[in-house]
């Protein structure tokens, strides 16, 4: 790899965005090479690709239990899990921390602290029971229609949860600690490239809902602006609260993207 000519300088760079992007966001081996600003830039503009992994896995799991007769609520129960397992469950990890930090009424030093702490507090306990009840709701509601719909909306859910992970560490939004992956990732990411990112995955959301029917592609684009929408409320809100974004507010974005996206599909 040294030897390629320096006009060939971005496939190293590619390279090391998608071990930072799996080696953060999954449990996939992917031994991180870099661990820098450019690497956290580039790993989330790849961060796409890590949920679009993520999402195949969880709906061939899916997929599997269908096709041994479990019925559509079994298999959304294994397609919800499969994500939390595939993350080492960091991510609703972080949903809980950041709704406890929320719902404090604290001021941001002592909300921040009490997201540091090991335990989960009664916000974060409904937040995770609602948001997990959601996510199997409205899949069960996607494998009735068929495996097709189920497996699609599984896919798109995860790929637009980690595009909105994309956004969060774009210019203008500041890390609330001077430590953590919130600190290596804030504020990395041009606006311009998190802007083609977002037009990439919807174009592929679209052209995805095609297979099926005119009308599921625009329901998929939809779902997804939907998606990232709700995501950008709570990053506002988080930032406004804590200051800026951490490691848990991440976590807290991804799950919300992914419910709304997933409850976005199985509306119309």
């Amino acid at each position: 790899m040294r030897n390629l000519p320096s006009r060939s300088g971005h496939y190293p760079a590619r390279m090391d965005g998608l071990r930072f992007a799996f080696g953060t966001l999954t449990v996939f081996p992917a031994r991180i090479t870099r661990w820098d600003r450019d690497a956290a830039r580039a790993g989330m503009l790849c961060a796409p690709l890590a949920g679009l992994t993520v999402g195949l896995c969880a709906a061939a799991l899916g997929g599997a239990f269908l096709a041994v007769g479990s019925g559509p609520l079994l298999a959304a129960v294994v397609t919800t899990a499969a994500p939390a397992a595939l993350t080492r469950g960091l991510h609703l990890d972080g949903l809980a921390d950041t709704a406890d930090g929320l719902g404090s009424a604290k001021p941001a030093e002592d909300a921040l602290r009490i997201m540091k702490q090991s335990d989960v507090g009664p916000f974060g306990v409904i937040v995770l029971l609602l948001v997990l009840l959601a996510q199997v709701a409205a899949l069960f509601e996607l494998y009735g229609e068929s495996w097709a719909h189920g497996t699609a909306g599984a896919v798109l859910a995860a790929t637009v949860a980690r595009l909105a992970l994309t956004h969060a560490s774009r210019h203008g939004v500041p890390a609330a600690r001077p430590e953590g992956l919130g600190a290596i990732v804030a504020a990395t990411v041009p606006v311009r490239s998190a802007t083609l990112t977002t037009a990439l995955v919807l174009v592929a959301c679209a052209a995805t809902g095609l297979l099926f029917s005119p009308y599921d592609a625009v329901r998929n684009v939809l779902a997804a602006g939907a998606a990232l929408a709700v995501a950008a409320l709570l990053l506002r809100r988080c930032v406004r609260r804590f200051g800026g974004v951490t490691g848990d507010v991440f976590g807290a974005v991804e799950e919300t993207a992914t419910t709304v996206a997933l409850v976005a599909l199985t509306l119309g």
